[in-house]
């Protein structure tokens, strides 16, 4: 096996969340540890010329959350509309038969730009944790939700709690930390991000003022000998302490709302904000950052539709406009480009995922890719196209969620469907 994906896959394990997670599940975004790896064994690596087996679909609606995996239910949220009304959905799918067992429906406010023809919906992936599932709808309802029965648990209503714009579009994903649930929402007053309790739903702690709309899902993190939250903002990327709020470190990084996406990816002692890299202490909760020098939003934002991955000693990400690049990840400088994972255009999406000894890639597209990739260039192994792209953005359809892998099966949703594919090398 690749040692460099070894060595990554066992900082994430030692560093990351400490979900608590049946071996197989993808219980939260980007995985069990929220770092996009994959650890499962006997996974294709030559894809079949007649596509995946689908092992079942089921209709959903609108939305852009990730599906995610948990004890044998598929959980994932979507919006249906007959304006002036909307309902934010909750589904709860068997993992092996694809059959509903149940749905909540919250009834919402619709977006007055809410089309039809090309319906938007819920960005933030839930989370599952045992009897639990946490959501967060577009309109700022946060759920807690029992995960067997569909029951409410417990219910928040942010826009009204923490003074947010009537239809704040709300996109970071909620993470669990301890007995806390941490969301990234840019509230007032100083609500930036917000703890609640993760069994009652009452608030422990709230940090910021950063006000301006954030896209950026937060993580934690093991580094200076403390854990810290490491949140990104179009004015900052701070790092707080997850237990109390209080600010550990802060490093301005100003960016238009939409450019601050990417979800903050860690490895050894770097840290990677897009395209900023911070070098972690050893001793003491700080950073500094290594590369770029210059504050040009060019080089400081590589795309705001794909995450990063370090690999080694290597960056590799989507670029602007759907490029890939290769860059060193001791000091920034671009190795190699393509343009052969995914057309050029505005919307280009690239999801990253290692399995093995390489990496299994997604696009805007639809299409699953397997490739090897290191500092001489992109070795594609195979490509199938898993699901079809039917969310219109600009002058091409895509689709944006990324994928859930979960018992040798691979999860994808677009804005009509949920699939689930089977990996396994062998039946």
């Amino acid at each position: 096996m690749n040692r460099r994906i070894t060595f990554q896959t066992a900082v994430a394990i030692a560093l990351l969340l400490p979900l608590t997670v049946r071996a197989g599940d993808w219980p939260q975004f980007r995985g069990p540890y929220r770092d996009s790896v994959w650890n499962e064994t006997g996974i294709l690596q030559t894809f079949p010329a007649e596509g995946l087996k689908v092992h079942w679909r089921a209709p959903v609606g609108a939305g852009n959350s990730s599906p995610v995996v948990a004890e044998g239910r598929v959980f994932v949220t979507d919006t249906v509309a007959e304006k002036p009304k909307a309902w934010e959905r909750v589904y709860c799918f068997d993992e092996k038969t694809g059959k509903a067992l149940w749905t909540y429906s919250d009834e919402v406010d619709c977006h007055p730009s809410f089309d039809p023809k090309n319906p938007s919906g819920p960005c933030p992936t839930p989370i599952a944790e045992g009897s639990r599932v946490f959501t967060l709808g577009a309109t700022g309802h946060l759920l807690c939700l029992d995960a067997r029965k569909g029951r409410v648990v417990w219910k928040r209503n942010l826009g009204q709690d923490y003074d947010l714009e009537q239809f704040p579009e709300l996109t970071a994903c909620p993470l669990i930390e301890g007995g806390l649930l941490i969301v990234l929402i840019c509230g007032k007053p100083g609500a930036c991000v917000v703890a609640f309790d993760k069994h009652t739903g009452k608030e422990v702690w709230r940090a910021l003022n950063d006000p301006s709309h954030a896209f950026s899902t937060p993580i934690v993190i093991n580094a200076g000998g403390k854990r810290q939250l490491i949140v990104w903002t179009p004015k900052a990327v701070t790092s707080l302490n997850p237990a109390t709020g209080q600010t550990w470190w802060r490093e301005e990084l100003v960016t238009r709302e939409d450019y601050a996406v990417a979800t903050p990816v860690r490895l050894g002692d770097r840290l990677l904000i897009s395209g900023l890299m911070f070098h972690l202490d050893r001793h003491k909760p700080a950073a500094s950052v290594l590369w770029p020098e210059t504050k040009a939003l060019s080089l400081r934002v590589l795309s705001h539709t794909c995450m990063p991955m370090i690999l080694g000693d290597y960056v590799f990400a989507g670029k602007m406009g759907g490029r890939f690049v290769c860059l060193e990840a001791r000091t920034g400088k671009q190795v190699w480009e393509t343009d052969k994972v995914t057309p050029l255009g505005n919307g280009g999406t690239i999801h990253l995922t290692p399995n093995g000894d390489s990496v299994l890639i997604f696009t805007d597209q639809g299409n699953l890719i397997r490739a090897r990739l290191d500092g001489a260039g992109y070795h594609e192994l195979s490509r199938v196209h898993l699901i079809e792209p039917d969310y219109q953005f600009g002058v091409r359809k895509v689709v944006f969620a990324p994928l859930a892998f979960a018992n040798r099966h691979v999860f994808a949703r677009n804005i009509h469907e949920l699939i689930c594919a089977s990996l396994a090398a062998k039946p």
